[in-house]
């Protein structure tokens, strides 16, 4: 009997590590071959060969030729016929929904070709990308391990690269305020514009940012913020003195306020009311408040790189409108955890799930509204990965090589925090 319970037992330490490697192995292969097709869809889009791929790039270009001919930016004909003229299949036209203090980013591109137009966005777009993530891997301490290519390779980002979305340029300011707001707060203020690209992503970070700036009296950060802001404001006024005006009028007929958009407000709305958009507000209220708390429990220790990602995590989460690709705001949080844990098995299903995203793009060849559908999972899962991530290596911090410990250290006054909310 006992060498029958030995032989089992001993059957049970072979068959363990196998079936881990095996299932490494299988993970490793499926992100390897997403990452492939998604590599493939760049490629394309970069070619500029489909219309479709390029849209959002369309829209900010169709804004530019506005702006450069002294036309309203937002005029519904215009811009369909603009839009159209480039081989883009719509029914109607497609705005540039940011407000209006960022039409001075695209108005330099209503006096290129569409072609060249391109080229010069997706450049900026990719070095933005690779700013970012080299800045990210600066302040994770230049770790030895190439995890930092999860930062290169995440689908949010990939996906920005393919639509040539401006949620690069996001994400760029939210790391350069991280890299810059001790030794340069002034410029880290600056970066802040960026981030005004897409406001309502960052409600909560609003609220803590006003808390810090109070509390450290790092005014600096303010006028650099201001000055940026201003500027912006006095350039719009410049190019086209009704600009706001257009806007508010494009807002109150164009009926884009009850567009489908793929986050969890939105289906807490359409739940509840579809005609009542402020209840998409709820979240971002609630998640305000929680966001107050959570600093100020830690303002004496308070680390934008730490903290602030969690923070940011909150912020796509409950955002009242949240694309796909704006969830590459999570890249900070999920690169700083990613590049310091031990487990290599966490790591790789951080890969897996970037990779589910990548595969959905197979699913909009038969289903074009896969991708949006796919989007309501994704922002739980990032937050719900770097929470799991944070409390397991703060239990188990024997378990970590020499260049780990620091990190799970850092990571021990994060897994906890969620409880507040």
């Amino acid at each position: 009997m006992r060498s029958q319970a030995s032989c089992v037992a001993t059957d049970r330490y072979v068959l363990i590590p196998y079936l881990r490697v095996s299932t490494r192995f299988v993970l490793a292969t499926i992100c390897a071959m997403a990452f492939a097709f998604t590599g493939a869809m760049l490629a394309v889009a970069l070619s500029g060969q489909k219309a479709e791929h390029g849209c959002d790039f369309i829209v900010y270009w169709a804004t530019g030729q506005q702006l450069a001919h002294h036309s309203d930016p937002y005029a519904q004909e215009a811009l369909a016929q603009i839009e159209h003229s480039t081989g883009l299949q719509i029914k109607t036209a497609y705005y540039m929904r940011n407000t209006p203090w960022t039409l001075p980013l695209v108005l330099p591109f209503g006096y290129l070709g569409l072609r060249s137009g391109v080229v010069v966005w997706s450049l900026l777009v990719f070095l933005a990308l690779a700013i970012s993530v080299y800045l990210l891997w600066k302040m994770c301490g230049r770790p030895g391990n190439r995890r930092y290519l999860i930062g290169c390779t995440f689908a949010p980002a990939l996906l920005c690269l393919i639509y040539r979305q401006t949620s690069l340029f996001v994400l760029l300011g939210f790391v350069l305020f991280l890299y810059l707001h001790r030794s340069r707060p002034f410029w880290a203020g600056m970066s802040l514009w960026l981030c005004l690209l897409k406001p309502h992503l960052f409600l909560p970070f609003g609220v803590v940012f006003l808390a810090w700036v109070v509390v450290t009296r790092n005014y600096r950060v303010v006028a650099g913020a201001l000055t940026a802001f201003g500027a912006s404001v006095g350039i719009t006024f410049i190019i086209d003195p009704l600009a706001w005006s257009q806007y508010s009028r494009m807002l109150h007929t164009s009926g884009i306020e009850i567009d489908f958009n793929p986050c969890l407000s939105f289906l807490l709305c359409s739940s509840i009311t579809p005609h009542r958009t402020w209840i998409q507000y709820i979240p971002s209220a609630l998640s305000c408040a929680w966001a107050l708390g959570y600093f100020w429990t830690r303002r004496d220790r308070w680390d934008w790189m730490r903290h602030g990602g969690l923070l940011m995590l909150v912020c796509v989460l409950t955002a009242p409108y949240c694309w796909l690709y704006d969830q590459v705001l999570a890249i900070p949080a999920l690169l700083r955890v990613a590049s310091t844990i031990a487990s290599r098995d966490r790591v790789l299903l951080l890969a897996f799930l970037s990779a589910l995203v990548e595969a959905s793009l197979v699913g909009c060849i038969w289903v074009p509204s896969a991708l949006l559908r796919w989007n309501y999972w994704t922002a739980p899962a990032w937050l719900l990965w770097y929470l799991i991530a944070c409390a397991s290596e703060s239990r188990s911090p024997s378990e970590n090589g020499p260049g780990v410990s620091e990190g799970v250290r850092k990571n021990q006054d994060i897994a906890p925090s969620i409880v507040a909310m």
